[in-house]
């Protein structure tokens, strides 16, 4: 394996594991596994931080482009 693919698999779990951890939270009704979940989730995306900063300094990972004026107007249209 490279180290590539490493990155991008450690990346690809962080994300989805924070998704599932979001639905916990979501679903929760005990307040100290809710804050318990809130503070892991926390950390898992201080951690995806990083990992992706790595990604992105190795060219691992190029970010989409940003969105131009138009497109975010458009958005805004659609949601209002």
């Amino acid at each position: 394996m490279t180290e590539k693919i490493g990155v991008s698999d450690v990346l690809s779990t962080l994300n989805s594991t924070i998704t599932l951890i979001n639905y916990a939270i979501q679903q929760s009704n005990n307040k100290n596994f809710r804050d318990t979940l809130i503070t892991s989730r926390n950390s898992l995306e201080n951690y995806q931080w990083q990992i992706y900063l790595i990604a992105k300094e190795k060219g691992y990972y190029v970010p989409a482009a940003p969105a131009g004026a138009a497109d975010i107007e458009q958005v805004k249209n659609a949601i209002n």
